[in-house]
């Protein structure tokens, strides 16, 4: 078996990040730049590149992500902070363009360039991840659907690198993405 201790670590910070996108709190930023901090080297030493890659684009994404929720950046800038809403009708064929080359784009270099026995998964987990996190950012509820994709194809990815930590901790993810759905839509239909 291939756990370790920085493993279970980076699982737990992960499983923290979660359960705080969950509720909406601001703090999930911080716990989301620690745990791909500590997954970058995971991914690595297992073969998992384009999920190692997307660790780099989440500590992005999260310094992003807490600047617009902080009211930093964007149209609201200085003024409020973005609730919880749907994804601007403008913007959903766009996205599913975007979703669908990068599902295509990223694991073709998989295959193409790297070592990797788990390009497909990998890559396509990878793609969803990068459109989920802007939806994060922007507090598009719809964000979830992805992530009720990505999740059982990082378990997929995760058993086949021997990574049982993160497979466990991608089981709860998944329980927690259909639950954080239901919630954020819900919230998103008060508002």
């Amino acid at each position: 078996m291939n756990i370790n201790l920085l493993e279970i670590l980076a699982a737990i910070v992960g499983l923290i990040y979660l359960i705080l996108e969950y509720k909406a709190s601001v703090w999930l930023w911080l716990f989301g730049v620690i745990s791909p901090i500590l997954y970058i080297y995971e991914f690595y030493i297992n073969g998992v590149y384009a999920n190692m890659a997307i660790q780099i684009y989440y500590i992005i994404a999260c310094i992003y992500g807490i600047m617009v929720w902080k009211g930093m950046i964007g149209k609201k800038q200085n003024k409020e902070k973005p609730s919880i809403a749907s994804i601007p009708r403008r913007y959903v064929f766009p996205t599913i363009v975007t979703t669908l080359v990068l599902c295509i784009a990223i694991p073709l270099v998989l295959k193409a360039y790297t070592d990797s026995d788990v390009w497909l998964f990998d890559g396509i987990s990878t793609a969803l991840s990068i459109v989920g996190m802007w939806m994060l950012a922007k507090k598009y509820y719809q964000q979830w659907i992805l992530w009720i994709i990505v999740e059982p194809l990082i378990i997929i990815t995760s058993l086949q690198a021997q990574m049982y930590a993160t497979a466990i901790l991608y089981v709860v993810y998944t329980v927690i993405a259909i639950m954080g759905y239901i919630k954020w839509k819900r919230e998103a239909i008060q508002q």
